[in-house]
């Protein structure tokens, strides 16, 4: 089903979809300005989006990415598959060139705008968005097939928030003290594997939080993954990364032994490498055994940059030497780099 585009009389009818509130009422008071357009509604998520559209019939759709529940990208392609709308995509994430700008086109946009860093220069923003869904109101966007539009990676192309994943085992408590004290308080939500028995990961959290810029805390179910934030997998328990939308949470799971370890480093890695793939950072610090290793070469196959402890800094060169050796490693580096080279990896990420 299409929507015909408006009458040459009629104002061009706009549903904003954005998680913030605050962009909402700024983008309806600035398209509103234009008396060509009306901002028929606004939904913070695309399953009210979905509702609003039926209900409303707007001319035209402005997208954001991130958003919970589900992300743009996934929403776009399955609207495109069943309700082919004008979309102008508004993201932070759509700078020109970008592959989430790319991949936002070929799911189906007709435009891709990059949002201000800040929502208040959205008035900045404003008379090039008019003039673009001016156009978009007179296209006739065609469906695209469903099985193109319902297939989607778990992992989104881009996130604005990158994130960190540690892991450590036999001299771990020195080496993860000396990576998270060098962290400043806004660096990317990190996730933290260190083999230790149950009930020590909590006073083990607690001490680091004391001595960090960072907020440390021994991980629990659902928590998110969030700027400034290190979960620490509790004893006893595997830690999983998952998402919703755009938002990065932890499954924190009981299971067997990997590695004969629990929390495993190798499961932790996995799940990140499938769900944040090219979003992340890892690196695997000094430990015996192999735990961890060929889950670091799985994130950096899915485009993750990665970092193994050198032997010369390693109290025991075991994981490191393991995720050396099996090609995992895109750096080895002394310990005392490992916290700048994993906030320089992030910062580099698009």
């Amino acid at each position: 089903m299409n929507i015909a585009p408006p009458a040459a009389t009629a104002r061009i009818r706009v549903l904003i979809v954005d998680d913030s509130a605050v962009v909402r009422q700024l983008l309806t008071r600035q398209l509103e300005k234009d008396p060509t357009i009306e901002v028929v509604g606004s939904a913070p998520d695309p399953y009210i989006a979905r509702d609003k559209i039926l209900q409303l019939k707007p001319h035209v759709l402005t997208l954001d990415v991130e958003m919970p529940r589900m992300d743009g990208i996934t929403f776009l392609r399955k609207l495109m598959a069943s309700y082919p709308l004008p979309v102008i995509v508004l993201s932070s994430l759509t700078q020109s060139g970008t592959s989430t700008a790319l991949e936002a086109m070929a799911a189906g946009a007709i435009e891709v705008c990059a949002k201000p860093g800040s929502s208040y220069s959205i008035d900045n923003l404003a008379p090039m968005l008019v003039e673009k869904i001016k156009l978009a109101a007179r296209s006739r966007p065609r469906a695209i097939a469903p099985t193109q539009a319902v297939a989607t990676p778990s992992a989104m192309t881009a996130t604005t928030d990158k994130l960190l994943a540690i892991g450590a085992s036999t001299g771990g408590v020195q080496a993860l003290t000396e990576v998270l004290t060098r962290f400043p308080k806004n660096a990317p939500g990190t996730l933290i594997v260190q083999h230790m028995p149950a009930r020590f990961t909590a006073s083990f959290a607690e001490r680091l939080n004391s001595l960090c810029q960072v907020n440390v805390i021994e991980a629990k179910d659902g928590d998110r993954v969030l700027p400034g934030r290190v979960l620490i997998a509790p004893g006893g328990y595997h830690m999983l990364l998952a998402r919703s939308g755009a938002d990065y949470f932890v499954q924190v799971k009981d299971g067997p032994d990997v590695f004969h370890q629990k929390p495993s480093v190798e499961v932790l890695f996995n799940s990140v490498a499938r769900i944040a793939a090219a979003n992340a950072v890892g690196a695997i610090l000094t430990g015996m055994g192999a735990d961890g290793a060929t889950g670091l070469l799985a994130m950096r196959k899915a485009g993750a940059r990665t970092i193994a402890q050198d032997e010369a800094t390693s109290t025991v060169y075991g994981m490191p030497m393991e995720a050396n050796k099996c090609g995992a490693a895109e750096k080895v580096l002394p310990l005392g780099e490992i916290a700048r080279a994993m906030i320089q990896m992030a910062s580099q990420m698009n």
